[in-house]
């Protein structure tokens, strides 16, 4: 339910898009530089990125992906998940956590997501565990770590892999030690929307060289190269390295990470300050700066609005602003459902998924563009006849 950019706008103001990355001109010239060196697949770039992430998470192994999709069931393949195993993860996600357990042969176990924060309810993960159970996989959504404590307290109960979905949270933190400079398994995201970018990628960030040997094969056509650099096929491995095009862009988004987090953190302060106290929405939960705010997502008040989500996006489009919708609970998804899976055992992730909309959230935005979303979000409620709080 995503529109477009620039095609709608006021008459004195651009449109405003709910996403949008901030390329500056050091990182155009970057790849520019790798463009005209004529070697543009995976090589020196990749390598300084892998290293500078590896610094990033406290020394710790990173290996780059096209995507975190990939990453993410190169993952599970790591943690021994093969067919007929279960996989615990959450309700409230975009489909690709739950498709990559799905194309391991595995079956996903939905826990329920907590209403205010989005994540996973860590306390319902222990019940989920079966005979079948060979790994948790949680989601950081929109940034905000999960209750880490408790989700790796019943892995090592159960002797269960963790694969972290942090798509959301690169540079987001767990009692002061970042997302993935601890855990076992964990993916980060650098699509366009993403806290960072490399335009598409992801990564897998681990600990043991030999499952690293493992993720090299299945990288990279399974190829294993011997001291005199011939090369040998050892396993069925697919096609998902990184270029050096891609990697340039992510070294200069990596530099600014910190900066674009910090004004992600305040922009999402300003709508707090605005949206609280009215009652009009209901915002997620307020946090602290481990929280590195990927998206912000409210829950209209659809139980007292005379039109649907649809036709609020709509009119926050013709106000110059874009609205996404991340996400509808993955449950209630058609594949799903003809899996036998029912959204009404997940009652939050239920009300998330069909109230849920993004507001716009990246760091080129200024607080008085903040004030212009609320304003068109109130006007847009207003003829919807919903009312806040009295």
């Amino acid at each position: 339910m995503n529109i477009p950019a620039c095609t709608a706008a006021t008459e004195t103001q651009p449109y405003l898009p709910f996403a949008r990355p901030h390329i500056d001109e050091a990182t155009i010239d970057a790849v520019a530089d790798v463009l005209r060196s004529g070697w543009i697949t995976t090589g020196a770039r990749s390598a300084q990125l892998e290293s500078e992430l590896s610094d990033f998470c406290g020394g710790r192994i990173v290996k780059l992906f096209t995507s975190a999709t990939t990453a993410l069931e190169v993952a599970l393949n790591v943690a021994g998940v093969r067919a007929g195993d279960e996989v615990i993860t959450t309700a409230m996600s975009f489909a690709a956590t739950a498709n990559v357990i799905l194309r391991t042969g595995a079956r996903p176990v939905f826990v329920d997501a907590e209403l205010a924060t989005r994540n996973i309810d860590a306390s319902r993960v222990e019940t989920a565990i079966t005979s079948r159970t060979r790994a948790i996989m949680p989601v950081h959504f929109a940034g905000r770590p999960v209750d880490m404590d408790t989700v790796y307290a019943i892995a090592r109960k159960h002797g269960l892999r963790v694969i972290e979905d942090a798509a959301h949270a690169l540079g987001a933190s767990w009692r002061g030690s970042r997302i993935g400079a601890i855990g076992d398994l964990v993916v980060f995201s650098f699509h366009p929307n993403k806290n960072m970018t490399t335009i598409e990628g992801g990564a897998l960030v681990l600990d043991h060289e030999v499952e690293a040997r493992n993720v090299d094969l299945q990288r990279f056509h399974g190829i294993r190269r011997d001291a005199k650099g011939d090369i040998d096929v050892v396993a069925a491995g697919g096609k998902s390295n990184l270029t050096d095009v891609a990697a340039a862009v992510g070294l200069g988004q990596l530099r600014r990470l910190e900066e674009f987090n910090a004004r992600r953190r305040d922009l999402a302060e300003r709508y707090f300050e605005q949206l609280v106290d009215d009652g009009l929405v209901e915002t997620p939960a307020r946090a602290d700066d481990s929280h590195c705010w990927h998206i912000f997502t409210p829950l209209l008040p659809l139980e007292r609005m005379a039109i649907g989500r649809a036709d609020f996006v709509r009119r926050m489009h013709e106000r110059g602003i874009g609205v996404g919708v991340h996400y509808p609970a993955i449950p209630g998804l058609s594949l799903y459902r003809e899996l036998g899976y029912e959204l009404e055992d997940y009652p939050n992730a239920a009300r998330i998924g069909s109230a849920t909309v993004t507001l716009p959230l990246f760091p080129a935005m200024s607080r008085s563009d903040v004030d212009r979303v609320c304003r068109a979000l109130r006007a847009v409620l207003a003829e919807a006849g919903a009312r806040g709080r009295t």
